[in-house]
């Protein structure tokens, strides 16, 4: 089968009068899905008939599985690069992940997914994106912002993993907190928290 084969367009019953509709549908079911069970154990099916398509559109606007899947982790770099304001002061920018991960948190889980499974982290935009946060870090460190005595890049990982343990540990976070961890109690409290640590990181 060729390429134009698989990617042809539906048929005229089955084409939608809102394309960017139909792949805004597509993309919501698609980031459940994934969020709640990884790239492989997610059928094509499923999320055809979580948006109300035809699966068939999947291929079409998607070039199938894999370009889906990379177009739902997208979203997520999309949505980093709104938070990561060189304007604000780090401890807002944290705050801000945290904030992003309660308010989206199946983009989260995907991301976990893909770092546990090793799907999708191949995705060309994420070293680059990385490597900006990076910079900005240096930038915010010889600002004053960060010890000097500091490395940029494992403060960097540390606060990426910090404003993520709600999702990956929170099981965890209930057991210390004593407060359910998707509760606007907690990310509160952790905001705040998170916030004034990142404070005493400065010189």
């Amino acid at each position: 089968m060729t390429q134009q084969q698989r990617r042809r367009a539906p048929e005229a019953g089955q084409r939608q009068r809102d394309p960017e509709r139909t792949k805004r549908l597509i993309l919501e079911a698609a980031t459940a899905e994934f969020a709640a069970h990884g790239y492989a154990a997610t059928r094509i099916s499923d999320i055809a008939g979580r948006a109300g398509v035809n699966s068939q559109l999947i291929s079409y606007y998607f070039g199938g599985k894999d370009g889906l899947h990379q177009a739902v982790l997208r979203q997520w770099w999309d949505a980093d690069a709104r938070i990561a304001d060189p304007a604000l002061p780090l401890g807002e920018v944290v705050a801000g992940y945290l904030r992003s991960n309660t308010e989206f948190p199946e983009l989260g889980r995907l991301l976990i997914w893909s770092g546990l499974t090793g799907e999708g982290t191949e995705e060309p935009g994420l070293r680059a994106q990385m490597q900006q946060h990076l910079d900005d870090l240096r930038r915010r460190q010889a600002a004053g912002e960060l010890a000097a005595d500091l490395d940029p890049a494992y403060v960097l990982l540390a606060l990426f993993a910090a404003a993520s343990a709600r999702l990956a540990f929170p099981h965890i976070a209930r057991a210390i907190t004593g407060l359910e961890p998707d509760s606007p109690e907690f990310t509160d409290r952790y905001a705040d928290q998170l916030a004034r640590i990142v404070e005493h990181l400065a010189d």
